[in-house]
């Protein structure tokens, strides 16, 4: 038979048996695989659980005993001892001091890490997260060593009358120390995702750095910005470890909101001690109401920002 004649065959043969096997239908795609109905119920209830009971029931219950007495109550404890006043009035006027200059640093220090390679910058992004792997107690001792009455500057301090331990400057010194790396860290990936290219234009149009900074920098990294101060004034308002090594812990002069609490709960001034702590609670609620809005703002303008650069 004739080579042609014979493809002409095998392919008359195929057309048949796939006319006889029918049209071809394509098997239905898997599902993925799920866990039973019984483990996610589980893990659910579990999950659920655990934060009922490690978070919802002490916060309920921090401000069930701060009202135990009624409203009056509750402003009576926080208004009407002196030393409680002064020591809100102190987290009030050392947080926000401690959260400013970390907020120049932070803005300095992501600028120069997002913009600039040199030899050292890793072993710079590490100092930048030293407080975060060192203990709040160890950074308030080593203050003490440095600006303490026998530290290595504190006969010089003591001799111009300079006081920063066991007064403001050392809560100050201590709260920034421990709230350092918050808002480094939180702009350093949003001006990484933001990119040079709008700064330079500003630079090539004749824009000098504050122009640059304020009218296209600052606009770019706002949201955060203010989401890097938010959760840096957060840790400022509860720190305690370093602020009590640092204080000295003298009531009506260096007690913060926190150290207030501890020594009110060692009095067996429950009540007061329950008021302050649901003030400070109130506080960090705001803050993650804060943090939740900021965070989605955040998100969307690193998409917007990468979906620029990708176009």
């Amino acid at each position: 038979m004739p080579r042609d004649l014979a493809h002409e065959s095998d392919a008359s043969a195929l057309a048949s048996g796939a006319a006889e096997r029918g049209p071809f239908v394509a098997p239905p795609p898997r599902r993925p695989t799920q866990d039973p109905a019984v483990v996610r119920i589980a893990l659910t209830i579990a999950a659920v659980g655990v934060i009922g009971l490690l978070i919802v029931l002490p916060l309920a219950n921090v401000f069930f005993e701060a009202f135990r007495k009624g409203l009056g109550g509750y402003v009576q404890a926080l208004v009407g001892n002196a030393d409680t006043r002064h020591a809100i009035f102190l987290t009030l006027t050392v947080a926000p001091v401690a959260v400013a200059l970390n907020t120049v640093f932070g803005v300095a220090a992501a600028w120069v890490v997002a913009r600039f390679r040199f030899p050292g910058r890793t072993l710079f992004l590490s100092l930048v997260d030293l407080p975060f792997s060192v203990s709040p107690v160890v950074a308030g001792l080593v203050f003490v060593l440095l600006f303490g009455m026998h530290g290595a500057f504190g006969p010089w301090l003591r001799g111009h009358g300079i006081e920063v331990m066991f007064a403001w400057p050392g809560l100050v010194l201590a709260t920034a120390f421990v709230t350092f790396p918050f808002v480094a860290r939180e702009l350093l990936p949003v001006l990484e995702s933001v990119g040079s290219e709008e700064e330079l234009a500003a630079v090539s149009l004749g824009a000098n750095g504050w122009q640059m900074f304020w009218r296209v920098t600052l606009p770019n990294i706002r949201w955060g910005l203010l989401y890097g101060i938010v959760l840096c004034n957060a840790r400022a308002m509860g720190e305690f470890g370093a602020v009590y090594v640092v204080s000295g812990h003298i009531s009506g002069r260096t007690d913060t909101m926190p150290l207030r609490i501890e020594k009110l709960v060692q009095e067996y001034d429950t009540p007061a001690a329950f008021a302050l702590a649901s003030l400070l609670t109130l506080l960090g609620l705001v803050t993650l109401a804060a943090k939740a809005y900021l965070e989605g703002r955040v998100r969307r303008q690193r998409a917007s920002a990468d979906l620029e650069r990708t176009t």
